[in-house]
C-alpha cells in the first residue's frame, strides 16, 4: 500500500503542474493589453449588444473545463495516497516533514477547489497551484520512508487534532494570500475573467474567517499536547512563536476588517504578511531548530 501511496504522490505532481500550464495556457489566451483607442471604443460602446457581448464576458474555454477536472483528481489522488499512508503507519499520516508537506499540499487543493465551486473564480489557479506545486516538488525530495514515532508523538487523537487543524488553516492561508495577491495586481492585469476586486477581496476575508478559529484551534491542541509530552504548555519554541504570532497577524487583519473598516490595499498587505508568517512557520524550525525540529 504505501508504494501505492507514492505512486498517487507523484502522479499528483503531475496533475497539478499538468493544471497549472493550462491554467497559464488559459489565462495567456485570454490577456490582452488594450490601447487607449480600444478602451476608448468599449466605452463609447457600452450598453449595446456588441458591448455586451465582449469576449471578456464569454463563458469559460473547455480547457478551463479540463483543468478543474484535473484539478479536482489531483486532490482525489492525494487524499487516497494519505488515506492508505495511514493505513501502513497506523496513525495520520502528519508525523513528518514529508507527510505534513503533502497534508499541507492537499489542504490548498481543498480549500482552492471549495472557493472555485463557490465563487466561480478560477483565475485564483494562477496563484494557488504553484503553491500546491512548490509543495509536492518539496515533499518529492523528502525522505518517504515509515519510521515509528518519536515519543513525543505518540498521541495518535491528539497528533491528528492538532495537524489537521493547521493545515486546513494553512491552506486557507494560501487561498488568502492568492486573493491578496491578485488584487494588488488587478489594475496592471489584463486578464479576461479575472475575478472582479470586490469578489477577491470577500474571498481573502473568507478564507480567513475559516483559517483563524482552526490556528485558534491547533494553538490551544498544541498547547495541551506539549502539557503532555514536555510537561509544560508552552516553550517559547520557534515553531510555536511564529505560530503565535501568524495568529496575531490574522486576528489584527480580522479586527482591522470588521471594527476599523480595513479594505483594499492595507487589508491586502495584511493577508500576504500573515501568510509569509504561515511558510516561516513551516520551514522556521528547520533553521532554528527547537523541540519541533523532527517536524
Amino acid at each position: 500500500m504505501l508504494d501505492i501511496s507514492n505512486y498517487l504522490h507523484n502522479a499528483a505532481v503531475i496533475l497539478v503542474t499538468l493544471a497549472l500550464v493550462g491554467t497559464v495556457l488559459v489565462m495567456a489566451t485570454r490577456t490582452r493589453l488594450r490601447t487607449p483607442v480600444e478602451r476608448e471604443a468599449v466605452t463609447v460602446g457600452a450598453g449595446t449588444s456588441a458591448s455586451r457581448a465582449r469576449p471578456e464576458e464569454a463563458a469559460p474555454s473547455r480547457l478551463g473545463w479540463y483543468i478543474d477536472r484535473i484539478v479536482e483528481l489531483a486532490l482525489v489522488a492525494l487524499t487516497v495516497a494519505l488515506v492508505l499512508r495511514s493505513l501502513v503507519t497506523g496513525h495520520a499520516p502528519f508525523a513528518n516533514q514529508f507527510e505534513f508537506a503533502t497534508a499541507f499540499a492537499w489542504a490548498v487543493l481543498a480549500c482552492y477547489v471549495y472557493f472555485e465551486f463557490r465563487y466561480q473564480i478560477r483565475g485564483l489557479a494562477l496563484l494557488v497551484l504553484p503553491i500546491a506545486a512548490a509543495l509536492l516538488y518539496y515533499a518529492s525530495n523528502l525522505e518517504r520512508e515509515v519510521s515509528p514515532l518519536i515519543p513525543a508523538l505518540q498521541n495518535s487523537l491528539l497528533l491528528t487534532l492538532h495537524v489537521i487543524t493547521a493545515v486546513i488553516a494553512y491552506g486557507a492561508a494560501a487561498v488568502s494570500f492568492a486573493a491578496a495577491v491578485l488584487y494588488l495586481l488587478h489594475p496592471r492585469l489584463h486578464i479576461r475573467h479575472l475575478p472582479k476586486p470586490e469578489v477577491l477581496e470577500e474571498v481573502g476575508y473568507r478564507a480567513i474567517v475559516l483559517a483563524f478559529p482552526m490556528l485558534t484551534l491547533m494553538l490551544i491542541l498544541g498547547a495541551l499536547w506539549a502539557d503532555i509530552a514536555w510537561g509544560r504548555y508552552w516553550s517559547w519554541d520557534p515553531k510555536e512563536t511564529a505560530a503565535l504570532v501568524t495568529w496575531l497577524i490574522y486576528g489584527a487583519y480580522l479586527h482591522a476588517r470588521v471594527i476599523a473598516g480595513w479594505r483594499g490595499n492595507r487589508a491586502a498587505w495584511l493577508l500576504i504578511l500573515g501568510f509569509a508568517a504561515v511558510v516561516f512557520t513551516f520551514l522556521g524550525n528547520h533553521w532554528f531548530g527547537g523541540m519541533h525540529s523532527y517536524a
